[in-house]
């Protein structure tokens, strides 16, 4: 039990501090010191806050003003559609000229001539800010023995070189661009050219950033016949792929080096293909395939695989040891097949399969070869390539020509056909939209994407069908967009119970994205 002290301490506390207090009178100087120690806020501390304040205030206050003053750069105004003619142009001119122009509103950006015959132009856009050189150029190589680099924003000559090749050579390769293979260590990628003459198919090295040769011309001893391809293991060596007939040939980066400048490359090679090309005659990797006619590097799960293209069958090659993962047979395929994406996020390719009214168009899983879509399409011979645009469900919209009506070929002359413009979206396949109907001669076609998700189009090139003859040359955009509102929707089947008002908005509401 609690003695009457403690509770008396217990039931009045302040009571029990007094008497403490008084018991100890020499406490309370000592406290009272404490209290008068502390500091009292000063009237300066006060105006030091409103002042910094007020200056935060003003500086506030200067930016907004001077946000509406400063007006911002102009952006070039975008337009849905423009034209650019040249009149009484022609495609094998004296002089061939090279045009930028800008995809907003269709005005020059510049314009120079190039070479008086042109052999082959590759352009290639920046990849990154920091891209320079290759990366953001225009390389140029004449029959008359010409090379030159143009800048790609500017039009000016970078350099310009004489080539090694005559006028009477067949460029067999696209401008393989191969590892920094000169050592200057700027990191650009050099330049392959591979080209035929008579039968003998030689190979030649230029820097990427100076246009210099590298060592000397050198055969390859290979009679290629088709275009070039390079192609990586999975061990990350560089080979160069080529047709040869009814054969695919093959040689490495580093053996190509050492042939052409006699010394050693530090480059990789893979064992397992080395093994192969020693076992081989005249580095043929494969053999009896038939006449190849494309040859693609093809995204896998753990590296490239190789889509093979011959006159007897569409095969996919496991890209280290090509062997085949799937084989489409009894096909006719006579254009390079495009990539897009049927299903979300899964890759799918576009085959062409015979011509004329007998022309199919088949989409395939590209992981198991199985058709996940196919649609009679007839088209005249030549007529302009496929390609495909990836929307923001992760699929792909699909851009197709053939005949403004299904009517045979042969009731009509080539040059009273109208051209038609089909747009597909896996989400309605029963459904080809019409987008437009061109009658000109097209020479080239593609569709771009101007600004990411939303500004798709497409770009048209058309002039004389004869090369010889000059004419009207015009380059056209047109914004996909404002085409379907009048496109004319066509039902390959029962099962869309839609209005075609309906199928038009969904088509509207697609939105594009770049490709990762």
């Amino acid at each position: 039990m609690m003695d009457n002290k403690d509770l008396e301490a217990e039931i009045h506390p302040l009571k029990n501090e007094d008497k403490k207090s008084q018991e100890n009178p020499g406490n309370l100087p000592r406290n009272e010191d404490n209290l008068k120690s502390k500091p009292v806020p000063s009237r300066l501390s006060r105006c030091r806050t409103v002042a910094f304040f007020l200056s935060l205030f003003i500086c506030l206050f200067v930016v907004f003003v001077l946000s509406f003053i400063i007006p911002c750069p102009d952006r070039p105004s975008s337009q849905g559609t423009w034209k650019l003619d040249y009149n009484n142009a022609g495609f094998s001119t004296p002089c061939a000229f090279v045009v930028a122009v800008s995809g907003a509103n269709g005005s020059v950006l510049w314009e120079r001539p190039v070479a008086q015959d042109v052999a082959l132009v590759k352009c290639a856009m920046p990849q990154t800010l920091d891209s320079e050189e290759v990366s953001s150029a225009c390389i140029v190589v004449g029959r008359a023995g010409s090379f030159t680099a143009v800048s790609f924003f500017t039009g000016e000559t970078l350099w310009s070189h004489p080539s090694s090749f005559s006028g009477n050579v067949s460029i067999l390769s696209p401008l393989l661009q191969v590892p920094d293979i000169d050592g200057d260590g700027d990191g650009t990628p050099d330049l392959l050219i591979l080209a035929q003459e008579g039968q003998e198919v030689s190979g030649a090295l230029y820097s990427g950033s100076t246009g210099y040769q590298i060592g000397h011309r050198g055969s390859l001893g290979v009679d290629g016949d088709g275009v070039a391809l390079l192609h990586v293991t999975r061990t990350g060596a560089q080979y160069i792929l080529l047709p040869c007939a009814s054969a695919l040939c093959g040689f490495s980066v580093k053996s190509l080096y050492e042939r052409i400048t006699g010394r050693d490359g530090h480059f990789k090679e893979d064992p397992y293909w080395e093994n192969m090309l020693n076992h081989s005659v005249h580095s043929r990797l494969l053999h009896r395939l038939g006449a190849v006619r494309y040859l693609m590097n093809i995204p896998g799960k753990a590296g490239q695989d190789l889509l093979l293209v011959t006159s007897e069958a569409c095969v996919l090659l496991d890209g280290q040891d090509l062997e085949p993962r799937w084989t489409l047979g009894e096909v006719q395929v006579l254009r390079k097949p495009i990539l897009g994406h049927y299903k979300p996020d899964t890759l799918a390719v576009v085959i062409e399969n015979g011509t004329s009214i007998d022309r199919q168009i088949l989409l395939l899983d590209i992981s198991t070869g199985s058709i996940l879509w196919s649609q009679p399409l007839p088209s005249l011979p030549g007529g302009p390539p496929s390609t495909s645009l990836m929307t923001a469900d992760h699929r792909s919209a699909f851009f197709f020509w053939g005949l403004h009506d299904l009517v045979s070929t042969n009731e009509m002359d080539p040059p009273d056909v109208q051209h038609s413009l089909y747009m597909f979206h896996p989400t309605l396949p029963g459904i080809l939209l019409e987008l437009a109907n061109v009658s000109a001669n097209i020479v080239a076609f593609d569709a771009v994407l101007f600004e990411p998700s939303r500004h798709a189009a497409y770009v048209l090139l058309t002039g004389p069908a004869s090369s010889d003859v000059p004419g009207l040359v015009s380059v056209t955009k047109h914004k996909v967009q404002d085409l379907v509102p009048g496109s004319r929707v066509i039902h390959l089947g029962e099962g869309s119970s839609d209005s075609n008002q309906a199928i038009r908005d969904r088509f509207s509401r697609l939105r594009y994205r770049s490709e990762m």
